[in-house]
């Protein structure tokens, strides 16, 4: 039973970098058109963080505008990706607490639920690295070969 469970193990192993460098592109392509909408209309963004009660809406505007637009090019290209990971997650909680968490879960009522997903594949690559297919691999080493 043992080496059963291990063969099945280095089975499902074979897409693991496919998959991360899916996550990243998906990700990518997620943040692009919240953070084009942010940046070509950041006076409006500022009002709209005001409104919204975040602090410092002018600057909170700008650093959030600006680390999408960093997080769409380093995540295409699998570079930094654990630390802007981790910059988009708090990105992300600030979305899911200040816009959508007054509406619940379901995606169907603005609720959490996209951001959640979000968030989770953030922490997996926070956790795991760009994968194989990254200039993370080719520059660190940080591709998490195994």
């Amino acid at each position: 039973m043992h080496n059963v469970l291990g063969e099945v193990a280095v089975l499902f192993s074979y897409p693991k970098h496919l998959i991360i460098l899916g996550i990243r592109l998906t990700l990518a392509y997620g943040f692009s058109m919240p953070a084009l909408m942010k940046i070509n209309d950041i006076k409006v963004t500022s009002t709209w963080f005001e409104s919204i009660a975040i602090p410092l809406p002018t600057v909170a505007a700008y650093l959030v505008s600006a680390l999408e637009i960093m997080g769409i090019v380093l995540l295409v290209l699998g570079l930094f990706t654990r630390q802007i990971a981790i910059f988009l997650s708090f990105i992300m909680l600030g979305a899911m607490f200040f816009v959508h968490a007054q509406y619940g879960y379901s995606v169907e009522n603005n609720g959490i639920e996209i951001p959640l997903y979000y968030l989770l594949f953030l922490i997996i690559l926070a956790s795991f690295g760009a994968g194989k297919y990254s200039l993370d691999n080719l520059i660190f080493k940080d591709g998490n070969n195994e």
